[in-house]
């Protein structure tokens, strides 16, 4: 069994920043990309940020220049730094990855979810 545990969020004011990370533990022989999505009320799921094992990155357009996705591999943890928070940044934020377990099978496992709320 993989998990990953998420911690970080709770609420901001606009322009504030907050720092999420995402650790993963359990029958990890390795993990390949990582990355964080959010869903809104009423929203769909969508991307956030992706980094991969060779720590290539890719953002949404929404998050791009406030956003810093990164890993430590040998923590197999995920941190997403978000400055200049805005009020549609509010969601619960997932953590995701693409993991090869030590049986040698690999297995997609997402967070349980962090809620970040941007408000003054």
């Amino acid at each position: 069994q993989v998990q990953l545990v998420e911690s970080g969020g709770g609420l901001v004011q606009p322009g504030g920043s907050l720092r999420l990370s995402c650790a993963g533990s359990g029958s990890i022989f390795s993990i390949y990309a990582m990355g964080w999505y959010r869903q809104a009320p009423g929203k769909q799921r969508e991307l956030v940020a992706v980094i991969t094992t060779g720590v290539s990155t890719n953002y949404a357009d929404s998050v791009k220049g406030r956003f810093t996705i990164s890993r430590d591999n040998a923590k197999n943890t995920v941190y997403l730094q978000m400055n200049s928070l805005k009020p549609e940044d509010t969601a619960v934020y997932y953590c995701n990855a693409d993991v090869l377990q030590s049986n040698l099978m690999k297995v997609q496992v997402w967070g349980q979810g962090t809620v970040v709320t941007v408000s003054s």
